[in-house]
This record gives C-alpha cells, sequence and structure tokens, in this order.
C-alpha cells in the first residue's frame, strides 16, 4: 500500500497555483476594482488578451467552412491534422524561415502551449533540463515540469537580449534543449540573426560534446507581430535541430479557438523518431488532434493578419506616457508588452501603488525578473491615455518613498 497524504489534491499542483498565481490575481483585482469604481474608470493592462478583431477574410473563411455538411467533415482524422492542411502550412513555413518542410514536418496542434506540451513530451527524460532567457513567459516552468524536466532559467542583457555566455555556462549533460521567444512576451524583444546564429553554433558543438542532439526550440506566436520593418530571424534556416511551434491566436486575434502548429526542421538527424513520438504526444496527452473547424478555417488565412500598425500605435502613445514620467524602459520592438523597471526595487509594491490609480500591471516577479513590470498594450487607444496621470501619480509616490 502506498503512503498517501492528507492533502485533498497534489501537492505540486497547490505549489504551482501559489507560483502562478500574479496574472490571475491582476485579473480578480481587475473585477474589484471595476466592481467598485466602474469598468471606465479602471485602466487594465493585466492581460495579453488580443483586443483586435480577425481579419475580415477569417469571417468570410470561417461562414464558408461552417455551411459545409460533407459527410465525415467532423470525423476523427490522423492526430497530427489535415493532410491538405499540413501542406499548406509547410509552404507558409519556407516564406517565414527558408526552409521547406515536408507536410509530415508539421502538426497541427492545440495553440502554441499544446504545441510545446508535445515537444517537451517527445524530448525529455525525468531531470532533463530546457534552458530559457530571463524574463519568460510563467507557463513554460509548468510545461517543462509536466514532461519531467526542469526548467533553468538565464540572464538576458539589459536590454533583453541574449546573454550568449550565460546559455554556454547553464549547460550541461541533462540539457535537452534551448527554448526561446522572439518577439518575447513580456518584453516585446527580438532576438537578433546574429545571436541566434552564434547560439545555434554553440548548441552544434555542446551536441558533438554529449553525442546528441541539443534542440533550439522556438516559440513564436508573436511572429507577425513586429513593428517599424523589424525582421524575426528564420531560426529553421540557420540549425538542423530547430523545432518552431507557434500559434494563430495573436496574428489572426483568435485565442479562444485554440489552434497553431509544430514544425519540425527537415535536416534534423532523429527527424522521423522525433515526429512519431510528437504525433504520439498530441493522442496520448488528450489533444488527439487540433480543431477540425479551425484547421481548414485557417489554412485559407495563412497570409492574413490583423493590423499591426494599430498596435504600433499604441506602442508609441505609450512609450511617451513613460517617458514624460521618467520610467526605464526598452522600446518593444514587437508583440504587445513594455517591461519597463520599477522606480523602487519591490516591483510587487509598485503594482500596488498602480493599483491605487486603478492602473493593472503585473509584477515582473511573475516573469522571473524582480524589479521590472509588465503592460500589456492590447487595449483600446482611449484607455492608455486615461492612465496617463496615474503613471505619473505612482511615479511620484514611489520617489516619495526613496
Amino acid at each position: 500500500m502506498g503512503r498517501t497524504t492528507g492533502d485533498p489534491i497534489s501537492s505540486k499542483m497547490i505549489s504551482f497555483m501559489e507560483k502562478s498565481s500574479w496574472i490571475r490575481k491582476m485579473f480578480e483585482e481587475g473585477i474589484r476594482l471595476k466592481a467598485k469604481h466602474g469598468a471606465d474608470k479602471v485602466c487594465d493592462f493585466s492581460l495579453g488578451n488580443p483586443d483586435l478583431p480577425p481579419p475580415e477574410a477569417f469571417n468570410t473563411a470561417l461562414e464558408r467552412a461552417a455551411r459545409d455538411h460533407s459527410r465525415g467533415v467532423h470525423a476523427y482524422m490522423p492526430n497530427a491534422g489535415l493532410p491538405s492542411v499540413r501542406q499548406r502550412i509547410a509552404e507558409r513555413i519556407e516564406k517565414d524561415h527558408g526552409v521547406r518542410p515536408g507536410p509530415d514536418d508539421v502538426i497541427l496542434t492545440c495553440g502554441a502551449a499544446g504545441g510545446l506540451n508535445i515537444i517537451f513530451k517527445a524530448l525529455l527524460n525525468p531531470g532533463d533540463e530546457v534552458i530559457t532567457p530571463s524574463p519568460y513567459f510563467v507557463e513554460y516552468g509548468f510545461y517543462v515540469d509536466n514532461h519531467g524536466g526542469r526548467l533553468v532559467s538565464v540572464p538576458t542583457r539589459p536590454d533583453f537580449s541574449l546573454d550568449l555566455e550565460s546559455i554556454e555556462k547553464a549547460i550541461s549533460e541533462r540539457t535537452k534543449a534551448v527554448l526561446i521567444n522572439s518577439p518575447n512576451n513580456p518584453t516585446g524583444a527580438i532576438y537578433s540573426g546574429a545571436d541566434l546564429a552564434s547560439l545555434a553554433d554553440m548548441l552544434a558543438r555542446a551536441g558533438v560534446r554529449l553525442g546528441r542532439p541539443v534542440y533550439l526550440v522556438s516559440d513564436e506566436p508573436y511572429r507577425r507581430l513586429a513593428f517599424s520593418g523589424e525582421t524575426v530571424p528564420q531560426v529553421l534556416s540557420l540549425y538542423p535541430e530547430s523545432i518552431v511551434t507557434t500559434s494563430f491566436s495573436k496574428d489572426l486575434s483568435i485565442p479562444g479557438e485554440r489552434i497553431g502548429y509544430v514544425a519540425l526542421n527537415p535536416m534534423a538527424s532523429h527527424r522521423s523518431l522525433l515526429v512519431g513520438a510528437m504525433v504520439l504526444a498530441n493522442r496520448i496527452l488528450g489533444f488527439v488532434n487540433a480543431p477540425a473547424l479551425m484547421q481548414r478555417v485557417t489554412s485559407d488565412v495563412l497570409d492574413m493578419c490583423v493590423d499591426v500598425e494599430v498596435y504600433e500605435r499604441r506602442r508609441d502613445l505609450f512609450a511617451g506616457i513613460l517617458a514624460d514620467s521618467g520610467y526605464e524602459f526598452s522600446l518593444p520592438r514587437g508583440a504587445f508588452y513594455f517591461f519597463p523597471k520599477t522606480p523602487i526595487p519591490d516591483d510587487t509594491e509598485f503594482v500596488r501603488l498602480l493599483q491605487e490609480e486603478l492602473i493593472l500591471t503585473v509584477p515582473g516577479t511573475g516573469f522571473g525578473c524582480p524589479g521590472h513590470f509588465r503592460i500589456a498594450f492590447c487595449v483600446d487607444e482611449a484607455v492608455i491615455e486615461r492612465s496617463r496621470k496615474g503613471f505619473a501619480m505612482a511615479m511620484e509616490k514611489a520617489r516619495s518613498r526613496s
């Protein structure tokens, strides 16, 4: 008989609930403040929930797909997704990455989160490590832990670019992959092609030393949300042992539809084995396959994107507000987040000062980077403008405490 504790649920999950509570706390605080003061008085920058409508072409494709009553249109399919959709995505990947995978190298997933989980299920043995630059999306640690691994965070440079020396020092016998996210949540940074090429060379050398591949996993849901002509480097063309996962949540503004994909570099040394493992993971993790309706819809609008200029205008408006009040920040080059420094060391206390001004943000502690706070600017420009006085007042309060 195995020994059990008196806890009604997993002690690990209790711990995880505490660690992942920052964004949830801000969401709950937003509900409370909006009920007390009125929704039109609260400036909520806590959630990265895209507010732009999907492109009209998406609505047209959705209506067309919904009218399709063909026999078997809602039936089970190959776990990797509809073959015709995988073919179209493979063609699109060549435009983004300069490498043409075959349709068998593409797996449709329940968003990028589903993609990361099947990647780590396929790659990790208990105790294996995944290195990621900090700050990072808080869920990464949970996704790696889901499959027995351990997330190892390394610092970035002051402008949030890659610190290659820190990554190299972190590589160990246990390292199975390096996970990057560019454009980055929460910083808006885009890692340079030169840095990624150097990272690829580093991982290739590590693979020779370890006698097995060290994979480069690129999480890219913000790839098309790049500003001012910025170019997001083609990861698949830089390194054969690379895997890309993405979703249509941000570029088509459909996060609730849970649709994305994984693409494996066709030159990967264990290509067939890795694809087979990820396809099996898609099934046994309970996803079975990505939503059939959304596979058909998104395959018709692979070249579409929301109007990125709207997000860029909001970025520029916010940059002016923050600069006028004396905040120190790096200008986001993509995505829809600012990650300024807090004017006092305690980022959670500063976020509380902002709450006093009816402004909701998330402390950098929640992203593995204390001393900063995240602002999501996927909100109407009127909300951004309304926050101007509050950001100035919070800065004044912070300075008076210094």
